[in-house]
């Protein structure tokens, strides 16, 4: 394609795609200053990728690669996603690959579709890929090319490699597929029942309401990313959404003339409704007015850069923790994303003596045993359960003259 008539393509695809005008020009810098004056010199008018390479190998400044000749760079590759696609595709998403290989892959993707049909969530799906991905590695350097040659000792081996619970779950729930299915004939239940992957009691990271009010009262509304980074964090301190939830909230789920927010939990697929509080509502009213891009996307959410897409579930904890670190509020030794506000709503909720049913159905939880962990965080009712300490007779102490004491 002619460099110019490229050019117009792409300026007009970044204009569709709501980019800044300011951002607009900087390219159009890029190009006329880099690509078009390196085709002039060669005498080319028509561009393909290969003259693009051959100009990004050009691009440094003795030898050294700044801002400015990775953005002249960028510049090119725009050119090139133009040309190829027709869109700009996303940078820095590297896609991270579980490959299931040979006969033992084969039968793990097998397990993995028997897991869908039985209608086990997509996560746990993942999950049990990651984890058998890992054995199925490890079988290969063993030079184990089938299931039916798995020898307790493998077994051994691999839990002993890898003593994380969840990937000796996976491969237990594995292994008794095989077996249930008849495709070994050995049943190493014996072998993985027995493991226990020992979990270190965790105290939930929380703030106090006087803290919390700190983080909320120190935002910056006053910028487009500043208004849409508030109403994140208000729908994770008030409401207690999970970074998953906020990420995925679309229009539909905010029912405005009922004053609801109707949506299906991401983690656990249970369906849950809650109050949309005046300060929630406002907050996103003001994003939606003030600082959210144009763009035709259902979810509320919109990265803060060209082209506009939906929030992540990383970038949405990122924000709420970079709110959390700029309040001045002391988060050493405490998680500071959306899951520690989380709990801080749960242990506001215990200590106006809300009852665990009550905040089970508010944060959604599958049952109130998921809610009795908070027990650990509420104070107040353990202090109550506290026994007085009995009084200790002077002789105690002074047994055999007191020669242990002194």
């Amino acid at each position: 394609m002619k460099i110019k008539e490229l050019i117009a393509k792409c300026t007009n695809y970044l204009e569709n795609a709501a980019y800044t005008k300011n951002r607009i020009d900087k390219y159009k810098g890029y190009w006329r200053c880099g690509i078009i004056p390196f085709m002039e010199l060669m005498a080319l008018e028509d561009y393909t990728p290969d003259v693009g390479e051959a100009f990004m190998e050009t691009c440094n400044y003795n030898g050294e690669v700044r801002h400015q000749e990775r953005e002249m760079m960028r510049s090119v590759s725009i050119l090139n996603d133009i040309l190829s696609g027709g869109e700009i595709k996303l940078r820095n998403y590297t896609p991270v690959v579980h490959p299931l290989t040979g006969s033992v892959g084969k039968e793990i993707e097998k397990f993995l579709l028997y897991m869908k049909s039985i209608r086990r969530s997509a996560i746990t799906i993942k999950d049990h890929r990651m984890y058998l991905s890992r054995f199925n590695s490890f079988l290969d350097k063993e030079g184990i090319a089938s299931v039916q040659d798995i020898e307790e000792h493998h077994i051994i081996k691999f839990r002993n490699g890898y003593k994380l619970r969840t990937s000796i779950s996976s491969l237990h729930v594995f292994m008794k597929y095989l077996y249930e299915n008849h495709v070994i004939q050995k049943d190493f239940e014996y072998v993985l029942k027995g493991v226990s992957v020992r979990r270190k009691e965790r105290i939930p990271s929380y703030y106090s309401k006087e803290e919390v009010v700190k983080i909320e009262t120190s935002v910056n509304v006053s910028s487009a990313v500043g208004k849409r980074n508030y109403a994140v964090l208000l729908l994770a301190t008030r409401l207690g959404l999970r970074a998953s939830d906020i990420s995925e909230l679309k229009f539909e789920n905010i029912h405005w003339k009922e004053n609801v927010i109707r949506l299906t939990q991401f983690k656990t697929g249970k369906p849950i409704e809650l109050p949309l509080l005046a300060d929630v509502g406002n907050a996103i009213l003001d994003y939606l007015k003030n600082g959210r891009r144009k763009s035709d996307s259902h979810n509320v959410f919109l990265s803060e850069r060209a082209p506009y897409r939906p929030m992540s579930r990383s970038s949405i904890n990122n924000a709420v923790s970079c709110l959390v670190k700029g309040s001045g509020v002391d988060t050493r030794h405490r998680h500071h994303g959306p899951h520690s506000m989380r709990h801080s709503l749960a242990c506001c909720l215990l200590e106006d003596g809300t009852s665990y049913p009550v905040i089970s159905e508010s944060l959604g939880h599958a049952n109130t045993e998921v809610t009795m962990n908070y027990l650990r965080i509420d104070l107040n009712s353990l202090m109550k359960c506290a026994l007085d300490v009995p009084p200790v007779s002077d002789d105690f102490y002074m047994q055999k003259g007191g020669a242990f004491y002194v």
